[in-house]
């Protein structure tokens, strides 16, 4: 039996990538796990991909939405009995990325999603976690949010900062409280958003760079730790260079 067999677990963005490796991974341990996301069919491929029990729940959500949040976590509780951990690994970019070619609808979309969801999600599931005095957020945020380069973009950069700022502070917010809370920042990793890039991404580099079970992997470590221990900040790269 591991550590984290019928745990609570909800993960956003859980239909492709990270967010669906991370689901999978979790389901696998035993835990108890909801997925999120804008659409249904990637959802449900997600869940079909766990054979085990308990399966995977899921239920359509727009993170950059405060209603549509708050409709989803009270479904989630519901489904799960109550949330242990929360994993934030919804996010999206765009082709255009500099300052001059990023339309204000592109910002509103990328922060709204990025940050904004973030922000709901995480105001979803505080007060439950500090009621009950025990609680992990994992933020999959970005190098973009360490380091601001083109390869992200201004808009991308910008939201994945605000990202690491608002786990840094509720982390240390929280900490007293028995919430636990960590900003994880991957490199370069083979998922869909790859394909929002200005330049196609060659099939040889997406096959040598991070893959989300590795992601996923260091989540489900976090996880395990006892309550005791706290991982702020983990940078996770590829070890070959980023393809521009």
């Amino acid at each position: 039996m591991s550590e984290l067999t019928g745990k609570r677990v909800v993960v956003t963005g859980g239909g492709t990538g990270i967010g669906r490796g991370i689901a999978l991974a979790f389901a696998k341990e035993g835990s108890r796990v909801a997925v999120s996301g804008r659409r249904e069919e990637p959802l449900a491929e997600t869940a079909s991909l766990h054979q085990g029990d308990p399966a995977i729940v899921y239920k359509t959500c727009d993170v950059a939405n405060s209603d549509d949040v708050s409709a989803f976590f009270a479904w989630a509780r519901e489904e799960l009995g109550g949330i242990d951990i929360l994993v934030q690994s919804a996010g999206t970019n765009v082709p255009r990325r500099s300052v001059s070619d990023t339309t204000p609808d592109d910002w509103d979309l990328i922060v709204g999603v990025n940050a904004n969801g973030a922000f709901y999600c995480m105001r979803e599931v505080i007060s439950e976690m500090r009621e009950r005095g025990d609680g992990l957020i994992v933020n999959i945020n970005s190098t973009s949010g360490k380091r601001a380069a083109a390869l992200g973009g201004v808009a991308y950069c910008a939201s994945k900062f605000a990202m690491s700022a608002l786990g840094l502070f509720a982390g240390d917010a929280e900490r007293n409280n028995g919430v636990r809370v960590t900003n994880l920042y991957p490199g370069e990793v083979e998922t869909p958003i790859l394909d929002r890039r200005p330049v196609e991404v060659p099939k040889e580099h997406r096959a040598k760079i991070l893959q989300p079970e590795d992601i996923a992997a260091m989540v489900v470590a976090v996880a395990k730790l006892p309550p005791r221990a706290n991982v702020p900040e983990i940078i996770v790269k590829p070890t070959i260079q980023s393809y521009i």
